[in-house]
């Protein structure tokens, strides 16, 4: 992932966070004031409000709530897994031309840039399309911490199953990191050196948060990535072994 991409998500989780963070800990209702709150806050509880009524639990409420964004988010989601299809699909000739231009002089690199461009323009491929779904979820994300410890402030949202939403369980999110590690086993990320990193790391850092977190955070996190396994099915096929043609450099040898 470029830097800059990296920094800008950075930038984006904190401002997120920093918008909302005095508030987690107030009463929430469709009088609070404020952008965060009116705006992203209030919406989501809501939202778990109406389904809880209608299934009978708040538990309920977050898992159709979840599956709802994540089906608003999916045509986005698409476009990101396709252009990670695509950027798997070129790998190869990329890893080609780090061969053919593996000296480091700034002429050499600059022939490299510009070939790896020219073929990146030519399969449509565009890189930063995988961060955007993440920094979209963001706010989601963060709304969704903001929603549960501020219902639990203002209502008793109770229990999912055996785990109590309001309260974090290690449980939920050893289950949360483990099904992120399979979806991450199941996309790019086995076919990408630099992505391949993340598909530790993610899991990881998702177990580690959901531990103190709320578990109806865990529980989002949980939905969110089970979604995204079927997705990943349908589009890389990941259990349909493919052979894969090595890309040949340079002319025939005389």
């Amino acid at each position: 992932m470029n830097k800059r991409l990296v920094l800008i998500l950075i930038l984006t989780v904190l401002t997120v966070f920093l918008a909302g963070c005095g508030d987690f800990n107030k009463e929430i209702t469709v009088d609070s004031e404020g952008f965060w709150s009116k705006y992203v806050v209030w919406p989501l509880v809501s939202l778990i409000i109406v389904f809880k009524e209608l299934l009978g639990s708040y538990g309920l409420g977050i898992v159709v709530v979840t599956i709802i964004i994540r089906l608003v988010l999916l045509p986005l989601m698409i476009k990101q897994t396709q252009s990670s299809k695509k950027m798997q699909e070129i790998q190869p000739e990329l890893n080609a031309l780090k061969v053919k231009y593996k000296s480091k002089d700034a002429v050499t690199q600059e022939k490299y840039r510009t070939e790896m461009q020219k073929i990146m323009s030519e399969r449509k491929v565009n890189p930063a399309a995988g961060c955007l779904p993440v920094i979209i979820q963001m706010p989601i994300l963060f709304g969704f911490y903001h929603a549960i410890s501020r219902m639990n402030v203002t209502y008793d949202i109770g229990k999912f199953l055996w785990f109590e939403l309001a309260a974090p369980s290690i449980t939920l999110a050893i289950i949360a990191g483990l099904i992120q590690f399979v979806v991450l086993r199941t996309g790019p990320a086995m076919a990408n050196p630099q992505m391949k990193v993340m598909m530790y790391i993610m899991p990881v850092m998702i177990m580690v948060f959901g531990s103190f977190l709320p578990a109806a955070l865990a529980l989002y996190w949980v939905i969110g990535n089970i979604i995204s396994f079927i997705q990943n099915v349908f589009i890389y096929k990941p259990f349909k072994k493919k052979e894969v043609v090595p890309v040949k450099v340079g002319g025939k040898k005389k």
